[in-house]
């Protein structure tokens, strides 16, 4: 699979379910609206939005309350 990682970002340049190349129109629109849906196969890229939860900042935050 076509990914690039720049910084917390991924840039997907193909689709990921029929390998069909995305426009550059799209990869803008998949970049702003974390979705888009690929014109050869009508299969809905979504990226996902959430992070992985750190335990060390939780329990920080947790501490700061108290």
């Amino acid at each position: 699979m076509s990914e690039e990682k720049k910084g917390n970002s991924v840039k997907i340049e193909i689709c990921p379910h029929c390998g069909e190349k995305l426009s550059p129109w799209q990869q803008v629109l998949l970049s702003v609206d974390r979705a888009v849906m690929c014109k050869n196969c009508w299969y809905r890229i979504i990226l996902s939005t959430t992070e992985p939860e750190n335990p060390e900042v939780k329990n920080k935050s947790k501490d700061e309350d108290e």
